[in-house]
């Protein structure tokens, strides 16, 4: 029987390297791909940023090829990086949003663009370093299970992948601990064993949100206007509202003699709107771009636990349909910094049942 062949996305981290390898100790044809989309710095700034996507990353990557014997190719996936990544970050910025960039880079060119260029040059899946896991499910949808890494868990990103994707991708992972596959990588001698995770969006390595999207925008982003109380009482200047995001604390420039937090953004107006701790917390939400993975589509009311950003532990809440892609989500309790932008990500037990973008 011919050996099946799959095109593993490689970072030149230790997750990529190691799945690269494991899926080549199953006996699968691997080649590895590296996709370019958006480096145009040094090497030198990016080898101190440490980013999963840049120019000294194809260096590490061809070095892991080599030594485990497998082909290596770099793709230029710059356009589709620009179009469905940052182009769509600036503007759900500029729409007081607070945009997953990596969701969307997930969906449109890790696995879309990605999965397509494979195919095309005879790969019959594609694979990546991820801490997911996938699973055919009883009813034959492929859905996300939970990786078995506490605390490592990507599931929550890759949501919106599709149900062809899903069943044309290997996540082999996510099975393990990163202390297991460090511990792999050390053992089969990788130089990229104790490589740092990547951190943070890797096309903003100094983390200056508004200043890249006034770059990229060409000074075309929303002026100076006014913090206000919920009830409209102007409080004192902001910067613009790219500056910000819900339940944000530090770096408003504005002393009240209590502890205030970001709460709305309104883009009508251009005001920030500033309270209590107290006012960050809600228990509604309603979300659109939906894309549903254990179940075909959403009927009646289902109990679920909710993630509303990367690193939130969930929450118990009940989801219903709200019209065409849409959905409104009822929490058992208040959950704090629900954010326009962000995904909110719904799981039945360890399984990912769907999710969308919160309004």
């Amino acid at each position: 029987m011919e050996k099946k062949k799959v095109a593993v996305g490689m970072s030149g981290g230790v997750d990529s390297s190691v799945a690269a390898w494991l899926l080549k100790e199953q006996g699968y044809e691997v080649i590895g791909v590296t996709m370019q989309i958006w480096q145009q710095e040094s090497e030198q700034v990016q080898e101190e940023q440490g980013g999963c996507c840049g120019l000294s990353a194809v260096e590490d990557a061809r070095r892991v090829a080599a030594m485990l014997d497998i082909p290596y190719y770099v793709m230029n996936f710059r356009a589709e990086f620009q179009k469905n990544v940052i182009d769509y970050f600036t503007e759900e910025y500029l729409r007081g949003h607070t945009p997953n960039p990596c969701i969307a880079c997930n969906r449109y060119v890790k696995w879309e663009a990605l999965l397509k260029r494979s195919m095309a040059i005879g790969a019959d899946y594609i694979a990546t370093g991820h801490y997911a896991r996938i699973r055919q499910l009883p009813n034959g949808r492929f859905a996300l299970q939970k990786s078995a890494a506490e605390g490592k868990d990507q599931t929550y990103a890759l949501y919106n992948l599709t149900q062809q994707q899903l069943a044309r991708t290997l996540m082999p992972v996510g099975d393990y601990t990163k202390q297991e596959i460090r511990a792999m990588a050390e053992k089969i001698g990788l130089r990229v064993a104790d490589k740092p995770d990547s951190q943070e969006i890797c096309f903003i390595p100094d983390q200056d949100y508004a200043g890249f999207i006034e770059r990229e925008r060409k000074g075309a982003v929303p002026p100076p206007g006014n913090f206000v109380t919920e009830d409209g009482k102007v409080l004192g200047r902001h910067k613009g509202i790219t500056h910000y995001t819900i339940g944000q604390r530090k770096g408003l420039g504005i002393a009240l003699g209590v502890p205030i937090f970001v709460t709305e953004l309104r883009t009508e107006t251009n005001e920030v709107v500033l309270g209590t701790n107290d006012q960050v917390f809600g228990t509604e939400l309603y979300g659109d771009r939906l894309n549903f993975m254990s179940i075909p589509e959403l009927y009646g009311e289902l109990e679920v636990t909710a993630k509303i950003r990367y690193n939130h532990k969930g929450a118990p809440c009940t989801i219903q349909k709200a019209g065409d892609d849409r959905v409104f989500c009822r929490f058992h309790e208040p959950v704090r910094a629900i954010t326009p932008g962000q995904a909110v990500v719904f799981y039945d037990g360890d399984i990912v049942a769907g999710g969308g973008t919160i309004l």
